[in-house]
């Protein structure tokens, strides 16, 4: 613990609700043991250009619990993708004397992370992203709330589909992980729900729409990931002219990001940043802070990355021909069980429908 005088903080990536839930507990976790606690705005273009605020009490994250987006700002940041970026940024860090990084966000920022851990700065990343789409980690800080924020918006939708008697075909955030769209299909007693990871049957969700409408179902919701590029607003013109029921397409997009977070992203936000904390002094370094079956653990960060690339069909051959056996298995069990999950939600969203 002697170590560790100062701690730096940044968000890095998409802006999650939580994620200054995340930065609050984090920095009056390090201030209650006498640690110094810098807030690095604007990730790591922050970190390059030294542009960050000493934390001084808890008063300066005061009323933060609440707020969504990112008190601390984030930003693209090629620069820190080059050797001599990633200098720079060391060399800002051992001027204000900080001895380790917390760092919140994505896979993007996990990358970060470990050249930071590979170059002498201690780094610990926190998954944050509304998209739940860290393999390594059953939940990402955002999730839920966006979630809700879907179901809040699509409850609206329903109104107006019902007096009219209308379908709305609802794209929702989600590039490499359809959780949003299923658990969302789910809540809001979607019709039908598609996702990129699994097939989509169009013809029985079609059939299924005409059944209904004949039973005397007035509304219907279809929901789709925006990971099926340019899927949506075709589905829904195809929706009316094969089925007869007038639709429109709606994307929610960026409203998904925003919203007070809600008990469980404020919850497990404060888990998260308090363990990035004890792991830091406890001198563990490059890895990411998980939940994994209910509970609140690390995976190695380059590990994580690994099962991200390999769940998301990223991984070369090579990449694949140079995991270590144990590694493999490590990463095999972790994609199917994130697999089997995903499936099984994905049937329940598109056989129990409202």
């Amino acid at each position: 613990m002697e170590k560790f005088r100062r701690i730096g903080i940044l968000t890095s990536g998409g802006d999650a609700p939580g994620m200054n839930a995340c930065y609050r507990a984090a920095a009056r976790c390090c201030l209650a043991r006498g640690i110094v606690v810098y807030g690095i705005k604007e990730g790591y273009k922050g970190l390059i250009e030294d542009n960050m605020k000493l934390v001084t009490s808890t008063i300066d994250v005061n009323n933060l619990i609440n707020r969504s987006g990112t008190v601390l700002y984030t930003a693209r940041c090629d620069e820190f993708k080059t050797e001599d970026g990633m200098q720079k940024a060391i060399a800002v860090c051992k001027k204000n004397q900080i001895d380790g990084i917390i760092a919140i966000g994505g896979d993007g920022t996990f990358r970060g992370a470990t050249d930071l851990s590979e170059r002498g700065i201690p780094t610990i990343g926190i998954p944050g992203t509304i998209d739940n789409d860290i393999p390594a980690s059953d939940y990402t800080i955002g999730f839920d709330t966006a979630v809700n924020t879907v179901i809040s918006m699509v409850d609206r939708l329903r109104d107006t589909c019902e007096s009219h008697a209308r379908c709305d075909v609802v794209e929702v955030m989600g590039h490499w992980s359809g959780n949003i769209a299923v658990y969302a299909g789910i809540a809001t007693g979607a019709i039908a729900t598609a996702i990129k990871e699994l097939p989509f049957d169009e013809a029985k969700a079609m059939e299924d729409i005409k059944r209904a409408r004949l039973a005397g179902k007035r509304s219907f919701i279809v929901i789709v990931s925006e990971g099926l590029k340019g899927f949506a607003e075709p589905l829904a013109q195809r929706i009316q002219e094969q089925t007869g029921v007038e639709t429109k397409f709606c994307r929610l997009a960026h409203v998904q990001r925003g919203g007070t977070p809600t008990l469980r992203d404020r919850v497990m936000a404060t888990r998260m940043g308090v363990e990035a904390v004890d792991q830091l002094l406890k001198g563990q370094s490059n890895v990411v802070v998980c939940e994994l079956d209910g509970k609140i653990t690390t995976v190695g960060i380059e590990r994580a990355l690994k099962v991200d690339r390999y769940f998301k069909g990223k991984c070369t051959p090579e990449e694949l021909a140079a995991f270590k056996p144990e590694e493999m298995k490590w990463i095999q069990e972790r994609s199917d069980y994130v697999k089997s999950t995903m499936q099984m939600l994905y049937t329940i969203a598109n056989e129990v429908k409202a």
